[in-house]
Order: structure tokens, then C-alpha cells, then sequence
């Protein structure tokens, strides 16, 4: 035994009088498998689709700027969805104009800023 291991191996001992058990062979077992962060995080934010709810937050953020003023204070996204963004209208009349004139190029400058993977198609409802 090193000189430097029996100030642990004491701190070990002491421990497991304190708890009335040695715990340590358990304690290095499950410090065996854990995993770093930097590992773990990547595969779960995946798992839960995060770039894919982020890209949407960020049409969210920036919709105001990249739509025409008048549009954008009748017209409000309300999802995107398998590359469809649906956004909602606040009355038929605004709906026509929108659909009929300024459809292509709202998802044109859409499709710029987020890329045509992102944005696919553009729906418009009432709502």
C-alpha cells in the first residue's frame, strides 16, 4: 500500500463506520458506468426533437421581421410542423390578400432565412 492511499482508505473506513456498511465497492460500480454530460446531452436533445422546437422558437423571433409589417400584425405563426408552417389570420378578408399576393413571397423570404428543409410549405387559416 502507497503512502498516499491511506489517507483515503482511512476517509473510506471512517465512512463506512458512520453508515454501519461499506459502500464503496457499490459506489465505484455505478461510478464505473456514469457517462459525462458532454456525451449523454447530444443523444437526448435529439431524442427530444430541441433543434427542431429551437428552429421553431426562432421563425417564432423572427417572423416580425422578415414579413411585411401589415401582414405581420394579422398574421401570427402558430406552428411548424413535418416542414408546413401554419400560421393564423385574423379574418377572411386578410386571408384572401395573403393567400392570393403575398403567399410565394413570404415563403420565399422564409425559405432564405431558414433554408426549404426547414420550411417547406406555408398554411394559412383562420384563427
Amino acid at each position: 500500500m502507497k503512502k498516499s492511499d491511506s489517507p483515503a482508505r482511512s476517509r473510506r473506513e471512517a465512512i463506512a463506520q458512520w453508515r454501519r456498511v461499506d459502500l464503496h465497492d457499490a459506489e465505484k460500480a455505478r461510478a464505473d458506468c456514469a457517462k459525462p454530460v458532454s456525451q449523454v446531452l447530444p443523444a437526448l436533445l435529439e431524442k427530444f426533437g430541441f433543434d427542431k422546437r429551437l428552429s421553431e422558437a426562432e421563425v417564432m423571433r423572427v417572423w416580425l421581421n422578415l414579413v411585411d409589417p401589415n401582414i405581420a400584425t394579422h398574421a401570427k405563426p402558430a406552428g411548424l410542423n413535418k416542414g408546413t408552417l401554419f400560421v393564423n389570420v385574423d379574418s377572411s378578408v386578410w386571408l384572401d390578400e395573403i393567400v392570393r399576393y403575398r403567399r410565394r413571397e413570404i415563403l420565399q423570404r422564409l425559405q432564405h432565412a431558414f433554408g426549404k428543409d426547414v420550411i417547406a410549405r406555408i398554411s394559412f387559416r383562420l384563427g
